[in-house]
């Protein structure tokens, strides 16, 4: 009677496994044209995001004639347009200066950022909570209400004209950076600060050699965010710079805009030229600091 049941068990067994093997293999297709489904969009996705940058390339070496063709393949290829971009405008000396104005906004802020978001994160003192959430509120004065007082301050003290407007208001910190890097401050266990502080470390010392370090994804998250905020940047250069020399990238391009749209003869292929040459730098940063700029992102979010 025993081998009876047994044999009763195992062969329920092998029904179950064999309907268990059934049921998967059923939703093997399913599965199968779920991620094809999935592929598909995120191509379509990728090309209608890449598909401006493509299409600016392809105009770049088409001359003025075949610039708005729609060919992704140029029918006439030149270099022509690259030639004469550096021969009608400035362009190493406006990208130097984008490149200075980036740099110190980028390393300003940053720094600056993480002094304000490391105070509020790790200090214990009364007021803290409305303080911080004063700072946030300023996050939602838009940029018209204090353009003509920061202007006024910065003509005061005779900056106009100069380099300096378009990055020293970073050294008084972002809110919204500070946001993002307080995060990580909070994420992080008090005990190695608290040994650290033992073992005679001071604030500073705690705050540079061990804070910053375990934040590095939020801090090159943060120097990517500023380095593309000001590398293209606009507003400021028209309203603070006056003189060619001191041009950055974006306020060059609007001058190539004007200068070759006189007449109604509009020079597309030497804006598109001067675009693709700015953008390139851009992309090369966000490759190199994809790995962080992932890592920071993802970390924030589940913070």
């Amino acid at each position: 009677m025993a081998a009876v049941h047994r044999d009763h068990g195992d062969h329920g067994r092998a029904d179950a496994g064999d309907q268990a093997i059934r049921a998967l293999r059923r939703g093997q297709p399913v599965r199968r044209l779920r991620k094809i489904l999935i592929w598909a969009a995120l191509i379509a996705f990728t090309i209608a995001f890449i598909y401006p940058f493509i299409w600016l390339l392809s105009a770049s070496f088409k001359p003025r004639s075949e610039v708005f063709d729609h060919r992704i393949l140029p029918e006439t290829f030149t270099f022509d347009n690259y030639i004469r971009v550096w021969q009608e405008a400035p362009l190493a000396l406006w990208m130097f200066n984008t490149l200075l104005v980036t740099v110190l906004a980028a390393v300003a802020v940053t720094i600056t950022s993480a002094m304000v978001a490391w105070g509020f994160a790790y200090f214990r003192f009364p007021g803290r909570g409305p303080l911080f959430g004063l700072v946030l509120a300023t996050m939602m004065l838009p940029g018209a209400v204090t353009m003509i007082p920061v202007f006024l301050i910065w003509n005061s003290l005779g900056m106009v004209g100069t380099l300096t407007p378009l990055w020293a208001q970073n050294l008084f910190g972002s809110a919204f950076y500070i946001f993002l890097l307080r995060q990580f401050f909070l994420g992080l266990p008090r005990e190695p600060f608290e040994a650290a502080k033992i073992d005679g470390a001071n604030n500073w010392r705690i705050f540079t050699r061990i804070a910053l370090p375990l934040c590095k994804p939020a801090v090159v998250v943060t120097l990517l965010f500023e380095f593309q905020a000001a590398w293209t940047d606009l507003m400021r250069p028209l309203i603070y710079l006056r003189d060619s020399s001191t041009f950055t990238v974006p306020r060059g391009l609007k001058a190539l805009l004007d200068q070759f749209g006189f007449g109604g003869e509009w020079h597309w292929e030497i804006v598109m030229t001067a675009s693709v040459i700015t953008t390139i730098p851009m992309i090369i940063l966000f490759f190199l600091g994809q790995k962080h700029f992932v890592k920071g992102i993802a970390t924030t979010g589940g913070k």
